[in-house]
């Protein structure tokens, strides 16, 4: 992994920042709120209150920090919702990183997250089974009748090959009929892409700093 710089977001949260990709991997307004805007309340939150389950299978696509695998831990155990989390990353925090983020200083789930072994299934509480995937969007599976995609990869500008047609497709058919695929990123292109793979759009209001996101529902 090439050199990483931590950044001090607008709400006190860290992100960090890839050099090679003049790119921070969460918003410089504010990490925490980001993914809790997004990803949670717009994610989860959202198929909890529209769907009659006690079980979801979320898949993500960018596991970085362990953000919003730790933030849908602290849901999913408040709400004693079970959750299968998948995730995917090509390139995987060192310890000397992640054990400086400060978003769960000492929280031993937040540690066991990023423990937990790539490439099997482990059981990171009673509510939570975490399956990381070590390696690219392109070259791994998704798990089927998935609940819910978090689509958290570098923006288009800058990884743009994780934001085309036929990978989007593998993200979107991986989905159950009524899946929801939420993303930050509100560009055109991807609207248009979504919609042409069957999907309903909807564009919401975005995290502080951001005027939109995008939620899309599989019919």
């Amino acid at each position: 992994m090439t050199d990483l710089q931590f950044i001090i977001t607008e709400d006190g949260s860290h992100t960090l920042f890839r050099a090679d990709l003049d790119e921070t991997y969460h918003s410089k307004h504010g990490a925490l709120q980001e993914s809790q805007h997004v990803f949670i309340n717009n994610g989860l939150r959202y198929w909890m209150e529209t769907r009659n389950k006690e079980q979801v299978t979320i898949f993500e696509v960018g596991f970085g920090t362990g953000l919003n695998a730790w933030l849908t831990h602290q849901l999913a155990t408040e709400q004693k919702l079970q959750v299968r989390y998948f995730s995917v990353e090509a390139f995987p925090l060192q310890p000397e990183v992640w054990k400086e983020l400060n978003y769960a200083p000492d929280d031993r789930t937040f540690k066991a997250i990023h423990e937990a072994s790539w490439n099997v299934s482990v059981p990171v509480s009673e509510y939570f089974t975490l399956h990381k995937l070590e390696g690219k969007l392109e070259d791994v599976s998704l798990p089927e009748l998935t609940d819910i995609v978090y689509f958290d990869a570098f923006a288009p500008a800058k990884q743009p090959e994780l934001w085309t047609y036929s990978v989007l497709e593998k993200a979107c058919v991986a989905l159950d009929t009524n899946g929801v695929f939420v993303t930050y990123c509100a560009k055109g292109q991807l609207k248009r892409d979504l919609r042409s793979l069957g999907l309903r759009v909807e564009t919401l209001p975005g995290p502080p700093g951001k005027k939109e996101m995008v939620r899309a529902i599989r019919l």
